[in-house]
């Protein structure tokens, strides 16, 4: 039997013994080798321990013969993690210089949870130092490169995580999400991304960059394996402060195929300005299929939206000076010899990459006495208009529809002295995290040049069940190419 490429259909088939999961760990790892020298997805690849653990799957599966894959929904499933999620088992940098050789003492909340699943975790993937950017060429260690262009961007700072995915590479990845790094990489390489709920999932092991926006979430190139992922994902966690309690809906039964009388808010008049034609085409083609399949499409107003970018660089940056102060070479991480207590600070934190020292003097400046008041508490504040403008919203409609992202993926180093243009990469999707509302990211078409586009849609809080049915839907309407090199996923 040949390897399936689905999260679910390898499941089902590492269940049945159809196929072992030392089977499916070889061949994702082999594909690995073939395509990530090209791409740069990978930090790491844990060879050894990935075939290890799908063979203690399999002695499990020999052993429980009768009971196959109880309470195992990713039996076998090969699964890549954002290099800014703690694994005890390997290597964790955030893509930073600070952090080149540190492997944590623990696993994160969603490592763990993945595991009990029955996952396998092949390698942690490449991103913007910290979190930090929309390109993924802030990492230390070089960028990653959109499997539908290699001179091209993949997005960020999730970019790695969507490059895998995209090309095949696992089934399955996690990313984190500060202010559109999940969404912004899904929709540029042609991927469902999802940004939870804050609090639907647990931040305990997440490398914090702006601790009251950063969630962990899914990549998949289906509805369906998304829907297992994060059901798995899901849940209270009694480490996290921030984690919401209440039970984990079946999001995969919940996919039903109809979406009929779902409403549909279209915020036009954020459309206007700096979206690429090609872009707005797919957009508009995409809301042609969600009303023809039985959306309902209501104009919208989001007052507030056009400051999203200001308020979250004012907010995200300020908490990310708070975060990145523990990074001095004092506790854990690399630590600078020096002669003095001064100097090892100063050499140590010298070692941060451009694009975070950047934000964490911005972060520090709003912090300041004399403009806390004028910056950061006025950020706060308009991030609450923010917020009740989607409740207002959805008064209305059941979901908000933007495109995921201005542009196609543009060119590397188009736009890396610029960090004006750079920021703007997030202009739809950093409401979202403001508000703290669920958003995905839906592949639905490509532009003339053969690039992907992406459908976001925003629901009220903790009802990703609803965007995980629009996507199955839209999956079934739009058949989507695959990137060059990717063969029939």
């Amino acid at each position: 039997m040949s390897i399936p490429r689905t999260a679910c259909d390898i499941r089902a088939a590492v269940a049945a013994r159809e196929v072992s999961a030392v089977e499916v760990c070889r061949e994702a790892l082999d594909r690995i080798t073939r395509l990530d020298p090209a791409l740069h997805a990978f930090l790491h690849v844990d060879d050894k321990g990935a075939l290890d653990r799908a063979a203690e799957l399999d002695r499990h599966q020999a052993v429980n013969a009768r009971h196959p894959a109880a309470g195992a929904p990713l039996l076998g499933v090969p699964v890549a993690l954002k290099d800014n999620i703690c694994t005890a088992s390997m290597p964790t940098t955030a893509a930073s210089r600070l952090l080149e050789h540190y492997v944590p003492p623990y696993s994160a909340a969603v490592v763990e949870r993945l595991e009990q699943a029955g996952a396998v975790i092949v390698g942690k993937t490449n991103c913007d130092e910290f979190a930090m950017g929309s390109s993924t060429e802030h990492s230390a260690f070089g960028p990653s490169r959109n499997p539908w262009d290699h001179d091209r961007i993949p997005g960020g700072s999730s970019g790695g995580s969507a490059v895998a995915v995209a090309a095949g590479m696992v089934p399955l990845a996690l990313g984190s999400e500060t202010g559109g790094s999940i969404r912004q990489p899904a929709a540029l390489c042609g991927v469902l991304g999802l940004k939870p709920t804050y609090g639907r999932v647990s931040r305990y092991g997440l490398i914090a960059f702006g601790s009251s926006l950063d969630q962990i979430g899914p990549f998949a190139r289906s509805a369906r394996d998304m829907a297992a992922l994060f059901g798995v994902m899901a849940g209270h966690d009694s480490r996290d402060a921030t984690s919401a309690p209440g039970a984990v809906p079946d999001y995969t039964a919940g996919l039903s195929g109809d979406i009929g009388g779902l409403r549909v808010g279209v915020p036009r008049a954020l459309l206007d300005d700096g979206v690429e034609p090609g872009v707005r085409d797919a957009f508009d083609a995409a809301l042609r299929e969600l009303a023809a399949a039985g959306a309902v499409l209501t104009d919208i107003a989001l007052p507030h939206a056009p400051l999203a970018i200001p308020v979250y660089y004012l907010v995200a940056n300020a908490e990310a000076s708070s975060n990145l102060a523990r990074y001095d070479g004092v506790r854990y991480g690399t630590r600078a010899e020096a002669s003095s207590l001064s100097e090892m600070y100063y050499r140590t934190r010298a070692r941060f990459g451009a694009e975070a020292k950047r934000r964490i003097m911005i972060g520090t400046f709003v912090l300041s006495a004399g403009y806390y008041d004028a910056y950061y508490v006025k950020a706060q504040k308009v991030r609450a208009l923010i917020r009740k403008d989607y409740e207002e919203a959805f008064t209305h409609v059941d979901v908000v529809a933007l495109p995921t992202s201005p542009t196609v993926a543009f060119r590397l180093g188009a736009r890396t002295a610029d960090p004006i243009q750079m920021y703007l990469s997030d202009v739809f999707t950093a409401a979202a995290n403001l508000a703290g509302l669920p958003a995905i990211s839906i592949p639905c078409g490509v532009t003339k040049e053969n690039l992907p586009v992406g459908l976001q849609l925003t629901a009220r809080a903790f009802d990703e069940g609803t965007l995980l049915r629009a996507a199955d839907v839209m999956e079934r309407r739009i058949v989507m190419p695959r990137p060059p090199g990717a063969g029939s996923l």
